[in-house]
């Protein structure tokens, strides 16, 4: 019975100590608001990553593994950059692909009709 009294204490004191700390606290907030400690992923910001950068790249590690924040950053500007890259590719293929022109054009034997332009 006195165990039951005691945890019943207790919990008055509890709820009446963290009704204090919300109501005390008015329109302030208890802690002030911190900025997200990032540390710089350093990939160049003036010309595009190469396989050494991502090579000397080092993410710091936080108390349970990485900081995914940081390492959502660093693999969303990869996959922009490859994207780019794979863009510029396809842009070349196709411009490569594609004949030179009328110059060209003169020199070329058509078979459908067995004979030269």
């Amino acid at each position: 019975m006195i165990v039951f009294f005691f945890l019943m204490i207790a919990l008055v004191v509890v709820v009446a100590a963290v009704t204090l700390a919300v109501i005390g606290g008015g329109s302030e907030a208890v802690l002030p608001e911190a900025e997200p400690d990032r540390v710089a992923d350093g990939l160049p910001e003036t010309r595009p990553v190469v396989r050494e950068d991502i090579d000397a790249l080092r993410l710091p590690v936080a108390p349970r593994g990485y900081r995914m924040a940081e390492v959502d950053d660093v693999l969303e500007r990869l996959a922009a950059e490859l994207a780019e890259r794979d863009a510029r590719i396809a842009q070349l293929t196709a411009a490569a692909a594609t004949p030179a022109g009328p110059s060209d054009a003169a020199g070329t034997v058509d078979l459908t009709k067995g004979g030269e332009r």
